[in-house]
């Protein structure tokens, strides 16, 4: 049995209110669930309203024997800070190449060149050294 942790609608048309349960995976959206763990009102007006609550030991028991965050109850997770930030991977490169803070070595360009501009002139505006 794979568990879920993520949303089950509550409310009224144009009004929905949403309980956070871990869930069978392959149980319905409103169906039955294994333990509700708080609740998310999207619609929340007043700053005396609560928009969210959470059972935090009862969530992080539920994620430290397997159960996995849909995408929507993962980012709630991650503004409360129940969840690490995801890793930030390096732009430009083809994915799982690098990451931030690994940094290729770049190559020295060849000191004996004809067209007179220096290679640390072409460094500093960006151009590429072939």
């Amino acid at each position: 049995m794979t568990v879920r942790i993520r949303f089950a609608r509550f409310g009224c048309t144009h009004r929905p209110f949403y309980r956070i349960v871990a869930a069978d995976s392959k149980s319905t959206r409103d169906g039955g669930s294994l333990e509700i763990l708080g609740f998310y009102d999207p619609l929340a007006g007043n700053d005396s309203d609560r928009k969210m609550a959470l059972k935090f030991e009862r969530v992080k028991y539920w994620l430290s024997v397997g159960a996995q965050p849909s995408e929507a109850v993962e980012r709630l997770l991650l503004r409360a800070g129940l969840l690490p930030p995801p890793p930030i991977v390096a732009a430009g490169g083809p994915r799982g190449t690098s990451s931030v803070g690994t940094s290729n070595q770049e190559q020295p360009a060849d000191a004996n060149r004809d067209d007179g501009v220096s290679p640390e002139a072409i460094f500093s505006i960006g151009l590429q050294v072939n």
